[in-house]
């Protein structure tokens, strides 16, 4: 019986015999590589580099979002008035201009129970959680002052990587990638990386490419030795077997777009299938750590089973960052026992000091590694490493041990190339609960990545359906102050 196949299903098929098979795994959501043109002269490469409006100050950015929250006043915010005042009702002054908790209203003031050290130069304060990072004191910009919008976690961390509380628009890494292209073609411009044994929370809507042409969304590196899967060719194909069938499919689709140039879909198959292709050599060697030394490997933590998982993602980061991946997206995934229930991020709304405990160890080495290992690789400079979080947490209690969501006021940091280094923008009332001065909002971070890399966000535009698009929306200023 002769079945009838279209065209899209019978290259669909096809792909996974003939080598698009490693993209599948590759590309999460479904989604396939699209370009802003083509035409029957040929492909134009949607991610050959790009020339940035301005000389950039950097070259990569790895985005360290801190996934579930973590208190940041029991880490780097120390507020003597807020110790003063454990135990008390929170005076009424303190909750004028904002909305109370979603998740059971405001309970007595909640101190830290961390001891805390002045560090560097610059005199900037940690908590004993964070020992390993406090070390790199003069190398970090801190922002004391981050708002934004929304009070539960998929809203506000998808507002933190794409700008919106609703799906459908572009993360930063896919402006970024749209923007300037690839500096490695044989590396995706965009990696995600985690830890921990799952993808993380709302997955990859948080790396989207939204309405940008799907080639520009990030690629996740899934943890494990084999972080993207199906990536080896079977055993039954051939290099050649393989080269010649995507050069085939390459033919079929130049004539589909050169009668249907309005159709990017199958030109994005296959760039997909080609950098599949070249993947199969260059991905498994950037994420191998056995050429790695002892030391450096200690220095990441990797010989503390509390640190490994992390640190090996933050090594995988830096090797990738040294092939030049342009925006590396590390989400820090759950630990198991640090959570009630199934809850086991730096969500602490119960037993904060059992689960900040635990992911501060995880992170703690690692991150401090990281900055080490790109100073002394002389990297640091090309780089921007941003230590970012949905929200912060608030100043008083929930439960009688943790500590609900706030997003009035809380802590991020920044370092790498073209800031101000030891320095400290913004700040927090007494309690640390709202922000008092400098307000700094996510589409202020987006801003000023963008500034650092040459790009003006207000020039980053895109045209959807005749409307001009941009990054930050119809917001974002760029904080001059902490640019050097």
């Amino acid at each position: 019986m002769l079945i009838k196949t279209s065209r899209r299903e019978w290259l669909r098929s096809a792909a996974y015999g003939l080598g698009g098979y490693a993209v599948s795994g590759m590309l999460p959501g479904g989604g396939w590589f699209g370009a802003p043109d083509a035409s029957a002269a040929g492909f134009i490469d949607p991610l050959a580099p790009k020339q940035p409006h301005f000389a950039p100050k950097i070259k990569s950015v790895i985005w360290l979002h801190m996934d579930g929250a973590p208190s940041t006043l029991d880490l780097y915010d120390y507020k003597p008035e807020l110790v003063r005042l454990h135990g008390q009702e929170v005076p009424e002054s303190f909750l004028k201009g904002i909305k109370t908790s979603t998740q059971g209203g405001v309970g007595k003031l909640f101190a830290s129970n961390r001891s805390w050290k002045q560090y560097g130069e610059s005199g900037a304060w940690f908590s004993d959680w964070v020992p390993n990072i406090a070390q790199h004191a003069d190398k970090l910009t801190f922002i004391k002052s981050s708002v934004t919008v929304g009070a539960t976690h998929d809203i506000s961390i998808l507002k933190l990587n794409t700008g919106d509380v609703s799906p459908g628009r572009p993360s930063l890494g896919a402006w970024i990638t749209y923007a300037l292209g690839s500096a490695n073609p044989d590396l995706p411009p965009y990696v995600v990386l985690y830890n921990g044994k799952r993808e993380p929370r709302a997955g990859s809507v948080n790396w989207s490419s939204g309405f940008l042409p799907a080639v520009y969304q990030g690629t996740a590196f899934r943890p494990g030795p084999q972080p993207i899967l199906h990536q080896a060719p079977p055993d039954l194909i051939g290099l050649q077997q393989q080269r010649d069938s995507l050069d085939l499919l390459r033919k079929l689709n130049e004539l589909r777009a050169a009668a249907h140039p309005e159709d990017t879909e199958l030109e994005a198959r296959t760039r997909s299938y080609d950098l599949a292709y070249r993947m199969e050599a260059s991905a498994p060697e950037a994420v191998d750590l056995s050429k790695e030394t002892d030391a450096t490997k200690a220095l990441y933590g990797l010989n503390d089973d509390a640190s490994k998982d992390y640190g090996t993602v933050l090594l995988r980061a830096r090797r990738l960052v040294e092939r030049g991946v342009r925006f590396i997206q590390v989400v820090s995934g759950p630990i198991e026992g640090a959570g009630v229930g199934d809850d086991a991020n730096w969500d602490a709304h119960r037993a904060l000091e059992k689960n900040h405990s635990m992911h501060a160890r995880a992170v703690d080495k690692p991150i401090a590694g990281l900055l080490a290992d790109l100073e002394a690789r002389g990297l640091l400079n090309d780089t921007l490493v941003v230590w970012t979080s949905e929200f912060g947490r608030t100043s008083y209690g929930q439960s009688g041990d943790g500590r609900d969501h706030n997003p009035w006021g809380y802590t991020q940091w920044l370092a790498g190339g073209g800031l101000k280094h030891g320095f400290t923008y913004g700040q927090t009332d007494e309690i640390g609960l709202k922000t008092i001065e400098n307000p700094v909002d996510t589409y202020d971070v987006h801003a000023t990545v963008l500034q650092l890399l040459g790009l003006d966000h207000l020039k980053t535009i895109y045209l959807k359906s005749g409307r001009a698009e941009r990054p930050t929306v119809v917001y974002g200023k760029v904080v001059k102050d902490i640019l050097a």
